[in-house]
């Protein structure tokens, strides 16, 4: 693997890892202090959000993974591609779909979760895309 692709390499992880530091601090946040505070409607949207962003920090780093594994084996550049892309969807759903439910759990600002939806298809086109990836990751070469 050339330096490049080392380097993207480790700031994906280091992103992937900040995620889930951040899952972990946000989830306590809201579990010890944010729940005295707001009502239990808006604490159901903020867990929502914490779990949403639990799940996809873990499919996050299984799609890095079999991406690793794509470079390694040097598997076909579809492989390549799609796993990356559902890497960074999974990321970018994170940061749109659980950070504005979480904007609006602790300001109450209904109109912050106009752009959840957009997380939501982030994170779908990651799904397609991990299932896409490693389809051509495990398929025989001809």
């Amino acid at each position: 693997m050339n330096l490049v692709k080392k380097q993207s390499s480790a700031v994906l992880i280091l992103l992937i890892c900040l995620s889930g530091f951040l899952a972990v601090a946000i989830g306590a946040f809201g579990a010890h202090g944010l729940k005295k505070i707001v009502s239990p409607e808006l604490m159901v949207i903020f867990e929502t959000g914490n779990r949403y962003h639990f799940y996809h920090t873990l499919s996050a780093l299984a799609a890095f993974l079999l991406l690793q594994q794509s470079l390694v084996l040097e598997s076909p550049n579809k492989s390549k591609t799609y796993l990356k892309v559902a890497t960074w969807m999974f990321l970018l759903g994170i940061l749109i779909f659980s950070f504005s439910l979480y904007a609006l759990a602790i300001t109450g600002i209904r109109i912050l979760g106009a752009i959840t939806p957009i997380g939501g298809v982030s994170f779908l086109i990651g799904w397609i895309s991990l299932g896409v990836g490693s389809f051509y990751l495990f398929v025989p070469k001809k």
